[in-house]
């Protein structure tokens, strides 16, 4: 059953299914990503950034990442369609944070769990006294 909610984009509220946004703006942002891909489709538009590609087209950057994000836009056919890591701001073109950024992540977490197994190992020692 369909739940009641507001459009993440308008604010409407329509009844969500699927999708976080509602008819009218999901038609809106359908009509923009034909917009953006007949542009890139062509050979000479290829190799257009994310930021020639908004100029071009007039969609804004965000919703141009969002596509590639989603896939709807694959990097691989187009190279420079590249975005800014959630961290650092190194441009990318898959997932949300570079190389480098996800390695210091995994090391922090590792070392955090590290500090946790010890912490844990530490409580349960018993130190047994005579009387």
């Amino acid at each position: 059953m369909a739940e009641l909610a507001n459009c993440a984009q308008c604010g409407r509220l329509f009844a969500k299914v699927v999708r976080s946004v509602c008819d009218v703006c999901y038609q809106e942002e359908e009509k923009m990503f034909e917009t953006v891909y007949k542009f890139i489709r062509k050979k000479a538009n290829r190799e257009a950034s994310i930021i020639e590609v908004s100029q071009a087209t007039g969609v804004p950057e965000k919703t141009i990442i969002r596509f590639v994000r989603e896939g709807r836009l694959r990097a691989s056919q187009f190279p420079n369609l590249t975005f800014p890591c959630d961290s650092c701001g190194k441009q990318i073109s898959t997932g949300r944070t570079c190389d480098d950024c996800h390695n210091q992540l995994k090391k922090e977490l590792e070392t955090h769990d590290r500090f946790v197994q010890k912490q844990q190992v530490n409580e349960r020692i018993t130190y047994y006294t005579e009387k």
